[in-house]
């Protein structure tokens, strides 16, 4: 996806600074520290998730691996949950 945005002199020439310094081109500077912020932020938000919703988004994230291909019974469910 293309996006345009607009810096100001300053910043941008601040960015070619680190760029050079890091041996990567502008382009992937801001890709890699836009990456990195939205990471910081993913971490701050389940870092302030009370364990319940801890463990809601962890259920969510298993839900989301789960073969849907695979079927099971009503009545092999509730053996399980009788055991």
């Amino acid at each position: 996806m293309r996006k345009n945005i607009d810096l100001d002199e300053l910043t941008l020439t601040k960015l070619k600074i680190i760029s050079a310094f890091e041996n990567l081109s502008v382009k992937k500077l801001i890709e890699k520290a836009v990456e990195t912020y939205v990471l910081e932020k993913e971490k701050e938000s389940i870092e302030a998730m009370t364990d319940e919703e801890k463990q809601d988004f962890g259920l969510w994230l298993l839900l989301q691996k789960a073969d849907t291909s695979e079927q099971v019974s009503k009545n092999d469910i509730f053996n399980i949950l009788d055991a």
